[in-house]
């Protein structure tokens, strides 16, 4: 599967630190580093709705499909 998490961009975009967005989504920065390294393997809606509400974003912004032949490695 080649589900590629944003999750560092937006944050960058948003100047805001792991420390400050787990706090606001409500989830522990090491949860917050499994998602940025791609290492997740689920991603709950409550979480995800807390994500794209504490950044303003759609989960497009932060998800993204591509090939399995062309997977970027993080």
């Amino acid at each position: 599967m080649a589900i590629i998490v944003d999750l560092d961009v937006q944050l960058a975009k948003r100047k805001l630190s792991v420390g400050e967005f787990a706090a606001a989504v409500g989830i522990t920065p090491a949860n917050v580093a499994v998602l940025k390294n791609g290492r997740a393997k689920a991603v709950r809606f409550t979480t995800l709705d807390a994500i794209c509400r504490t950044l303003g974003c759609q989960p497009g912004d932060v998800l993204r499909w591509v090939p399995d032949d062309t997977v970027e490695t993080p």
